[in-house]
């Protein structure tokens, strides 16, 4: 049934993602009315929210959870917490849409699946890329024949990240490469092969004890496809997002397809020439908000919805074991 008046969402945190990812975005989305916010700290959630014109600042996420004029919660806690608060999000009868990446490891996303599908909720991980234009556009010409069959996928995000003492580089919050900037390609591989790969090979460099800075891996499909993915927070390269896609016939190349609202390019090569073009489409957290909204409403299904969601897990923790280091939250 659709939803006669605006789905409110209550925020766990104020988190720096939010602004760029719900606040902002839901300015053009009239279906979603961002309702509530709490954090560990009430007058940081007192300052945010007045900041960002958030009505209302609970003090604490259980009383945020608890509040009956909330409909759906937005999730940008810690890695270490998304499964936790998630969970206990649905449970309060809130649909979720939870950042990237789902959780800690496999087993926490399974248990964040089940109980999506015990409360018959509206879960989603947070991967905005997937309701680009340009995502639908690239899986277009894979379907078409045009680069002929697929051997080979690379995909790539890796940035500096200067700052040593930020989250990301803490194990104990379930931080590491693969997990902030890996979980893209790792995602988009998956999304474009259309089915699960095996692990051959994975190197990791730490930046500390069983955290990555960098990780490489190298997959291979059950029909003979490869796949390489490389991520790194503390690159030698200012910023780097790549996806390349080699056919029998001919290649394809996207320029940032991670965040293509801000920039994108695309390049297409075959034997009859070479074609570039941007894919013209609105910002993809307003994009991913307004599927949200739409998948409660029961007007569309999610494609990153928690089967997806625990498939990238599973994926990342096997890329994490064959690099010898231990999942994260165990």
């Amino acid at each position: 049934m659709a939803s006669a008046s605006p789905i409110r969402i209550g925020v766990l945190g104020a988190a720096a993602i939010v602004p760029m990812a719900l606040t902002k975005p839901a300015l053009a989305v009239p279906e979603v009315k961002i309702t509530a916010i709490a954090a560990r700290d009430p007058k940081r959630a007192q300052g945010f929210a007045r900041k960002h014109h958030i009505p209302r600042v609970h003090e604490t996420y259980t009383d945020l959870l608890a509040d009956p004029e909330i409909d759906a919660i937005y999730n940008p806690l810690p890695n270490s917490l998304h499964a936790e608060w998630t969970i206990r999000a649905l449970r309060a009868g809130k649909h979720v849409l939870c950042e990237k990446p789902f959780a800690s490891n496999a087993r926490e996303a399974e248990e964040m699946a089940r109980a999506a599908v015990e409360t018959g909720l509206v879960l989603s991980e947070a991967f905005a890329y997937r309701y680009h234009p340009l995502t639908a556009h690239v899986k277009e010409i894979i379907s078409s024949g045009e680069i002929g069959n697929i051997t080979h996928i690379e995909a790539q995000f890796c940035f500096f990240l200067p700052a040593t003492n930020n989250i990301r580089f803490k194990y104990e919050l379930a931080g590491g490469a693969l997990m902030d900037c890996g979980c893209y390609p790792v995602s988009l591989i998956r999304h474009l092969a259309e089915a699960e790969p095996s692990v051959v090979r994975a190197e990791a460099r730490l930046f500390a004890p069983q955290v990555d800075h960098k990780m490489t891996a190298d997959l291979s499909f059950a029909d003979g496809r490869t796949a390489h993915l490389v991520c790194d927070m503390r690159s030698p390269r200012l910023f780097r997002s790549l996806l390349k896609i080699q056919g029998h016939a001919g290649s394809l190349q996207v320029i940032n397809p991670y965040h293509p609202h801000w920039f994108h390019w695309l390049t297409v090569q075959t034997a009859a020439g070479t074609r570039r073009k941007h894919v013209h489409g609105e910002n993809a957290y307003t994009l991913q908000l307004r599927a949200f909204a739409q998948a409660i409403d029961g007007k569309m299904r999610l494609n990153t919805d928690p089967a997806d969601a625990v498939g990238n897990m599973r994926l990342i923790d096997a890329i994490y074991e064959k690099a010898n280091l231990k999942l994260r939250g165990t």
